[in-house]
Parts: structure tokens; C-alpha cells; sequence
């Protein structure tokens, strides 16, 4: 259970505020890995930083380890202001994307290797590392080596090395990446359930946005240095507060067609055959098939649809409860529910309230 500070809100594990990082990059021109970050972690909480690749999410977990130090703001872990303190004073642990063990020490001493180094007592050791083994169900490889692993086992030793100095907040980046799909997802599942069971906040960097709306309590996105929303995988994916989100999160993306001044959003789902929609309740398009993929079941649905002289490309994501026959090269009615609308400034791409409009 999450512990509660006096006014009733989630107690803090971490807290990024006005977060800036400038490196100065070829000709004297400056880079802001970080413009201007907030953000918080609760207690338990699994945050997840997802953004492209170069968006600042490993420069943000650098900063709240104490690799990096910022340029501007301030980096509070359990409530103490830790800037210009060492990573091994911040009560963190890090799992890297590569993992980082030491190939000529045994399961065994890779996982108290960090205890050593505290001098932590022996008996002590050995039940610590005994306790993260078991715990993770590696307990038969303590005597192995790190070549003699999979890249899951790995990936579990460094986790049970993270766990034994029992941190405060776990920070790990990318530490699937190496892995094969099949191993990916059924490694994720065993993240999330190790984090259940011991409730330590973790903030998780991916650029993988199924990792992401799968392992998040919360979800926060960045862009070019900057944070773009922060909320629960279903209101990234269900509200996204700009166009950004709304393209990066989703796949297929969501569909935006321009309308005036203004982008209408709409995921790909949404969009249906006209006969699958009711009547009262949709906005009505015509359009042009192009081609068709079926996958997972689903059929895909490729078009465009023309407004006011304007073609725009979309895409239908059609269950295959929906047995309309669709050939490619015919123009099909199709629609969406107007409560699935989603409407967006058509310059500067932020969220606007909803607008009426026909069908």
C-alpha cells in the first residue's frame, strides 16, 4: 500500500521540477536534452518514460540517478533535494540495457557484488542474495556464469543485484531491448509481477509503446526534451492532449483530418463502415480503398477521403465481427461515432474542446 503524506496524496518517490539539460553540441550550438520537465513518481507507482529515440527520457533517468547533473531545476527522492549528490547516496538502483555483469564472477558474486562494496557482513550477504534469488527464481544459477545464461536469466540476475541494496526507486533503461519478442513479452509479465510484490516505485524507459501502455501505472511521454502528458495508458491512448501523442501512441496512429482551423482525431477503430454505426450519433465520410492487410484477425483498411479539395490518407481498423465486403479501388461510406471525435488546433497541434459538426 502506498504510503500518504498529511494532505491525503500519494507520498513522493521522486520529483523532477523545472528539469533543464544543455549540452553544447558542434559549432557552439547548444542541445536541451531536458526544456523544462515536471514530473512526479509515487510511492509503488510504475512510471514509464516512452518517447522516439533522442527525446531525453535516458538523460532523465541519468538526472534522477546522479550521472547527470542539470543544467536548471531540482531532483527530490523521498522528499530530500538531492542535486549535486552521488549516485550511491541517492537510495537508487539502475538496470541498464546492458545489463552490465561481470563475466568472470559467478551468479552469485555478481548479485552482492553491490553489498561488498557497502561491507555489508557476510551472513548477511548471503541471505540477501539468497532472498533476491529465490524471489526472482534464479536460485539455480547462483554458481553459474554470466555466458552460461539466456538473455532473460541475465536480465534477472541484474534485477536481483538492483534488489539486494533494497533502493528506494528502481530506474531501468531499456533493459528488455536485447531481448527477442517472444521472451520480451513473457519477460515483461515477470517485471511486472516482481514490482507488484515489492511495492519499490520503478521508472521504466522505453521507446516500445506496447512495453509501455502494458507496464505502466502511469505513462509519461516526451518530446524533443519536453513532457508531453502524463497519465494512465488509457488516457494517453483514449484523450491524447496533442497531435504528437496522438500519432506516436496507437498503432496503427490515430487518424487527424484537417477541418478549417481545426485537426479532427479519430483511432483507427472508430472508423467503420457506415452501415456499422448508428445513424443519429456518427460523421459520415466517403472512402477511397486502396489496399487491405489482414492481421491478427482484423483487417486493415487503407484509404483516403476527400474534403473541400483536400485528400487525406487514413486508416480503418475493422474486427472481424464487421463482414462488410470492401474492394479495393471502390469509394465506401464509412463513419465514426462523433463521441470518439478528438479535436486539435491545426497549427500549433494542442487539444481544443469539441466542435459540432455534420456528417
Amino acid at each position: 500500500m502506498r504510503r500518504r503524506d498529511e494532505t491525503g496524496a500519494a507520498a513522493k518517490a521522486v520529483e523532477a521540477r523545472r528539469l533543464v539539460k544543455v549540452y553544447e553540441g558542434r559549432r557552439d550550438r547548444q542541445v536541451r536534452a531536458l526544456d523544462g520537465v515536471d514530473l512526479t513518481s509515487g510511492q509503488g507507482e510504475y512510471l514509464v518514460l516512452l518517447g522516439p529515440s533522442g527525446c531525453g527520457k535516458t538523460t532523465l533517468l541519468r538526472t534522477i540517478a546522479g550521472l547527470e547533473q542539470p543544467t536548471e531545476g531540482e531532483v527530490y527522492i523521498g522528499g530530500r533535494l538531492v542535486n549535486g549528490l552521488p549516485p550511491r547516496v541517492r537510495q537508487v538502483a539502475m538496470v541498464l540495457q546492458s545489463y552490465a555483469l561481470y563475466p568472470h564472477k559467478t551468479v552469485r558474486n555478481n548479485i552482492e557484488f553491490p553489498l561488498k562494496a557497502e561491507n555489508v557482513p557476510r551472513h548477511l550477504r548471503e541471505r540477501k542474495v539468497r532472498w533476491a534469488a529465490d524471489l526472482l527464481d534464479i536460485a539455480d544459477l547462483l554458481g553459474h556464469r554470466p555466458r552460461q545464461l539466456s538473455g532473460g536469466e541475465r536480465q534477472r540476475v541484474a534485477l536481483a543485484r538492483a534488489l539486494v541494496r533494497e533502493p528506494a526507486v528502481f530506474l531501468l533503461d531499456e533493459p528488455l531491448s536485447g531481448l527477442d519478442a517472444k521472451l520480451r513479452a513473457a519477460t515483461r509479465d515477470e517485471l511486472k509481477r516482481f514490482q507488484r510484490q515489492v511495492g519499490t516505485a520503478t521508472i521504466y524507459v522505453t521507446h516500445d509503446q506496447e512495453e509501455a501502455m502494458g507496464l505502466g501505472d502511469r505513462v509519461a511521454v516526451l518530446d524533443a526534451g519536453r513532457l508531453r502528458q502524463v497519465g494512465t495508458p488509457r488516457d494517453i491512448y483514449d484523450e491524447p492532449a496533442d497531435t504528437f501523442v496522438a500519432t506516436f501512441v496507437g498503432s496503427p496512429p490515430m487518424n487527424l483530418v484537417q477541418r478549417g482551423d481545426r485537426l479532427v482525431g479519430f483511432r483507427p477503430e472508430h472508423l467503420l463502415p457506415a452501415e456499422n454505426v448508428a445513424y443519429d450519433s456518427r460523421v459520415t465520410m466517403p472512402l477511397r480503398i486502396e489496399r487491405m492487410e489482414y492481421l491478427s484477425g482484423d483487417r486493415h483498411v487503407y484509404g483516403s477521403v476527400t474534403r473541400i479539395g483536400q485528400e487525406t490518407r487514413v486508416i480503418a481498423r475493422l474486427p472481424a465481427t464487421v463482414i462488410t465486403p470492401l474492394t479495393v479501388g471502390e469509394t465506401h461510406e464509412f463513419a465514426v461515432p462523433t463521441d470518439r471525435l478528438r479535436f486539435f488546433d491545426a497549427e500549433y497541434g494542442t487539444r481544443t474542446a469539441p466542435v459540432r459538426i455534420g456528417g
